[in-house]
């Protein structure tokens, strides 16, 4: 079947075997550029996208959400999510259709005619299922517009197929959490994918025990949410205790107050710069820096730099 000419598509990368395996199967048929977004939350894969789209001469684009305005908008829709959570603190609905929103922004900007994302119907149970699927095409003001090549002939038909931008015969019927058929694919296409295991800490549920703490604090910055996933934290993320030498020394480079004791033991890094509150926390500090140390802690090392407070 002959297919009418097509200014292009726009994949969502997000670095996983489903977005990789999406490109590379649209390739056949037009142009593909692509788009990696940036999320506060997620594991940074920008090396190994530019790698691979570097390697399939794919065109990227990068939206950077861990900072400005963007990063804003993004914790905006963190807070108050218009859909259901996963098990922790995850809005995957509402975060799909707000990255589908920014990639419809880049798509009018480039004059693709298609968005298409690696989704794979069924593969997960909250942002995945047709329901799902259908209302965040919806919600995104892509109705009959995103393209899912995956599972395309298990959904209905898009525009770009009806027009015949894309053959449809050609896409997949691809459905539920077993990668067997993708795994297949990879080998086919020769691409090196990571490990399937989820990358959002907002799905785990002891690291957003710490961001539920500070998660509607409008100070916020990205910064502050890398620290959550450093060492023990206490008074709502204000004392931060490392738990071996290399966080010590990274919450030593930390901007806040470092508390370090001069015998072997965690280094404490306080974030609060208010008076007498900034004096509990000090004393907080010290307590605890004994309370976690093997040995017997004397003296401390205060060395002080402008706080972020929380």
């Amino acid at each position: 079947m002959k297919t009418k000419k097509k200014e292009g598509v726009l994949v969502l990368l997000s670095g996983g075997l489903d977005s990789l395996l999406t490109c590379k199967l649209l390739q056949e048929q037009t142009k593909v550029e692509a788009v990696y977004i940036k999320l506060p939350f997620s594991k940074d894969l920008e090396k190994q996208i530019r790698k691979f789209c570097e390697q399939n001469k794919v065109k990227l684009h990068i939206i950077d959400a861990t900072k400005g305005q963007l990063f804003q908008s993004y914790m905006k829709t963190i807070r108050k999510p218009k859909h259901q959570r996963g098990t922790a603190l995850n809005p995957c609905v509402d975060c799909h259709i707000w990255m589908l929103k920014k990639a419809k922004q880049l798509a009018k900007k480039i004059k693709a005619d298609i968005i298409a994302t690696g989704e794979v119907l069924g593969e997960r149970p909250l942002s995945q299922n047709k329901k799902a699927l259908m209302l965040v095409e919806q919600e995104a003001g892509l109705k009959g517009k995103l393209l899912r090549p995956l599972s395309a002939r298990l959904l209905p038909e898009t525009l770009a197929e009806k027009n015949k931008l894309i053959d449809r015969n050609k896409l997949l019927d691809i459905q539920g959490r077993q990668r067997k058929r993708q795994i297949q694919l990879a080998k086919k296409y020769k691409i090196k994918y990571p490990s399937p295991a989820g990358g959002c800490l907002l799905c785990e549920k002891e690291y957003c025990k710490k961001l539920k703490q500070i998660l509607n604090n409008k100070k916020l910055t990205y910064n502050d949410i890398k620290l959550l996933s450093i060492g023990r934290h206490f008074e709502k993320s204000r004392i931060i205790l490392g738990k071996n030498e290399k966080e010590n020394k990274l919450l030593e480079k930390e901007k806040g107050l470092r508390i370090i004791p001069k015998q072997p033991g965690p280094t404490a890094l306080v974030r609060e710069d208010k008076g007498k509150e900034k004096e509990k926390l000090i004393e907080r500090a010290k307590i605890l820096i004994r309370k976690y140390s093997k040995h017997k802690i004397k003296e401390f090392e205060l060395n002080f730099d402008v706080s972020q407070t929380l």
